[in-house]
């Protein structure tokens, strides 16, 4: 089980993509060992390729099944977030491919054109092998990838890739927060700022988007001012860019912000709030 172990990172790296949350990546990846442990190993010649078709295979199918849940959801979904440490200082970039606002967006694609547009244009997966995996034509599964893109592009924030200066803004957003400065909160959010939150329906959370600079700066130092005695705020890599994440008095996860900054302001804020999909943080 060498090969598949040698893989497995990737493997997530794809069912995380496609899928958008933890445990449905988790169950696709373990599925795929599954069917690896099953498969005539020695006729395979590309260990990488073949786990990548079998992992992209699992998750075209979990995620036509995972729609229809979504579409009930209470309030707005976001994907279930990836937390780390904050990256070495010499990671210069941030990975756009993995950012919740990125994945959001995702959510408006079929199936097929998700499948498509993440196997190609985060992985370079050739579009005949993609097609194999959707029972598509080449053709047809450009188109898919094609379409997708261009969705991505109208709807998915543009936000900067300097690692640096969005850690900068980011700290500029906490420590007007944190100390109650509305004039300096105002100035560090775009104007056209867009404020998403998900609770899942278990806990409060903004049911619609919140737009403009000025309503969410009153609204996140008004959440400053109900926060509970011993309520911590700590910058950890969310999604591959700095973030930050909220604990109550016990350590446990309150809140994920993952931000999109350009300009030199905040364009956009995603917080989880949803304690299922906090488990992992």
């Amino acid at each position: 089980m060498e090969a598949f172990e040698e893989h497995r990172d990737h493997l997530w790296a794809v069912a995380y993509r496609i899928l958008g949350t933890v445990a449905d990546a988790d169950d696709a990846v373990q599925e795929t060992w599954l069917r690896w442990r099953q498969a005539d190993r020695q006729a395979v010649s590309d260990a990488r390729a073949y786990l990548t078709t079998a992992v992209s295979r699992v998750c075209y199918d979990l995620l036509t099944s995972a729609r229809a849940r979504r579409e009930s959801y209470v309030g707005e979904w976001l994907p279930e977030p990836v937390v780390a440490e904050l990256g070495p200082e010499d990671r210069v970039t941030l990975d756009d491919s993995v950012s919740l606002a990125l994945l959001a967006v995702l959510e408006r694609l079929s199936p097929a054109e998700r499948t498509a547009f993440v196997l190609h244009d985060a992985f370079e997966v050739p579009f005949e092998e993609i097609g194999e995996i959707l029972g598509r034509s080449p053709g047809a599964v450009r188109q898919l990838a094609s379409q997708a893109r261009a969705r991505v592009q109208e709807y998915a924030p543009r936000g900067t890739a300097d690692r640096a200066a969005h850690l900068k803004v980011v700290e500029a957003f906490a420590a007007a927060a944190t100390s109650g400065d509305l004039p300096g909160l105002v100035a560090v959010l775009d104007p056209g700022v867009v404020w998403r939150a998900d609770g899942g329906g278990v806990v409060t959370a903004a049911a619609v988007p919140v737009v403009g600079s000025d309503r969410v700066a009153r609204m996140v130092l008004g959440m400053v001012e109900r926060w509970f005695d011993g309520m911590t705020a700590e910058f950890l890599d969310v999604n591959g860019a700095p973030g930050v994440v909220i604990r109550d008095g016990d350590g446990v996860p309150d809140s994920v912000m993952a931000f999109v900054v350009s300009g030199g302001r905040v364009v956009q804020v995603d917080v989880v709030r949803n304690p299922a999909k906090l488990r992992n943080v």
